[in-house]
């Protein structure tokens, strides 16, 4: 594990086992003054541990290493620390798992041959509007919408929103941040989260990525 100051930039920790890989990313982001790599882990068992002494904003988190891998770790991360931004590194292709993924509180699903511009702009946006959707994620909610559409336990379409909670909603799929919707709405940064947490809870979704397949589902954004 290695810890080093973070000033004021984006605060990021990476966790994966290829020290190459943590290098080259740490090479990349050297050259941005606004995100700043505040730490290292190998697996999921030390960036646990070292999160009990870090406050990033941003983790970088690679689905497969020993120890405990990714996918453990995720939920754990998201249970003590709800507010931190999860982007999942991996160097498949894989639909249903980043549905699974997304479901389970990730942020944002990259491969690991990514450029490294896509992984500064997925820490960015992350932190900036909580999500980064790009094809992958995008095509894998709309595999997982389709395998999921007779599905009981999923989302609700037949729930009464209102214009108001419509127009947000898009607002939400179209990765405007909080405050931006606020302003474009004329409500404060609160009501806006009282209202997104309302439409979670009238149409089941369990995260911002199920929030968006119902809205492609009920026809409320375009399925393109």
């Amino acid at each position: 594990m290695k810890i080093q100051d973070a000033g004021n930039a984006i605060k990021v920790v990476i966790a994966d086992d290829h020290v190459l890989f943590r290098a080259g990313v740490k090479t990349a982001l050297s050259s941005k003054k606004d995100v700043r790599l505040i730490g290292e882990a190998d697996n999921g068992q030390q960036l646990i541990h070292l999160l009990k002494h870090l406050q990033p904003d941003v983790v970088l988190l690679d689905i497969q290493m020993p120890v405990m891998d990714g996918i453990t770790t995720l939920p754990e991360i998201k249970k003590a620390y709800p507010n931190i931004r999860i982007i999942m590194l991996t160097m498949h292709n894989d639909h249903s798992m980043i549905s699974k993924l997304m479901e389970l509180g990730a942020n944002a699903y990259l491969t690991k041959n990514s450029d490294s511009e896509v992984i500064y702009e997925a820490i960015k946006t992350c932190y900036i509007n909580e999500y980064y959707f790009n094809d992958l994620t995008n095509k894998a909610l709309l595999d997982g919408l389709r395998t999921k559409r007779n599905n009981d336990n999923f989302v609700n379409t037949e729930v009464k929103l209102t214009d108001k909670e419509k127009h947000i909603l898009r607002l939400i799929c179209e990765e405007k941040s909080t405050k931006e919707i606020a302003d474009m709405v004329d409500l404060s940064p609160r009501t806006v989260e009282a209202i997104r947490d309302k439409l979670k809870s009238k149409t089941g979704a369990k995260s911002m990525a199920g929030l968006v397949m119902y809205a492609i589902k009920a026809g409320i954004i375009e399925n393109k």
